[in-house]
């Protein structure tokens, strides 16, 4: 099969990425509304951009009205933002989240999801979160003929949940994804676990 985008109307074309373009890891983003509520939302068109200095990425899209999305909007307001990692058990409050909600009203007090602090952040994490990185906004660029905003967030800090994390003998970090449990995002409304670890020696 050979498929030839020109050919294809956008939502084909988003539809054939979606599919194919998997698993795609997933950016649980709390953000500031302007009431000081927190508003929460997935985007699973999100990776990492740089190390140095650390950057992520993460690109939203558009409300069915056409206006921007919340998380756009108190991004660049604000600056500050928290981006979690949603694991297995969280799976259906992350799903839950993408509802689209009027401006401040806070996904996190309808889910009933508690937050603790987080150090390096004025925002706080989600209580439960096993992996989370507090951000702040490092550039937002308008792309495409939507458009979308493509958010370049700094890392300030990270969160690790310690029962996730050791030590892999030369003094680096190791995440045991068994104990993670990281929800990755397939088409249409699928979602992959954790599956089969695969160890590969990098060649020298």
């Amino acid at each position: 099969m050979q498929i030839d985008f020109s050919e294809l109307s956008p939502n084909a074309i988003y539809f054939n990425m979606i599919q194919t373009l998997v698993p795609r890891p997933i950016a649980w983003v709390l953000s500031e509304n302007s009431s000081g509520s927190f508003n929460l939302a997935p985007f699973s068109y999100f990776n990492a951009v740089s190390s140095n200095p650390p950057l992520l990425m993460i690109s939203v899209g558009k409300k069915p009205d056409g206006s921007h999305k919340d998380t756009r909007v108190n991004i660049e307001q604000r600056s500050d933002f928290v981006v979690h990692i949603p694991h297995y058990d969280l799976i259906n409050e992350m799903n839950e989240s993408s509802a689209t909600l009027a401006a401040d009203d806070s996904e996190l007090e309808r889910l009933k999801l508690e937050t603790t602090p987080m150090q390096g952040s004025r925002l706080p994490r989600l209580t439960r979160s096993r992996i989370a990185y507090a951000c702040e906004c490092y550039e937002i660029h308008e792309i495409g003929n939507t458009p979308q905003s493509m958010i370049l967030g700094r890392i300030k800090s990270l969160y690790i949940d310690d029962e996730v994390a050791s030590n892999d003998g030369k003094g680096r970090l190791k995440i045991n994804t068994d104990k993670l449990q990281p929800v990755a995002r397939l088409g249409a409304s699928e979602y992959m676990r954790n599956g089969e670890v695969v160890t590969l020696k990098r060649p020298v």
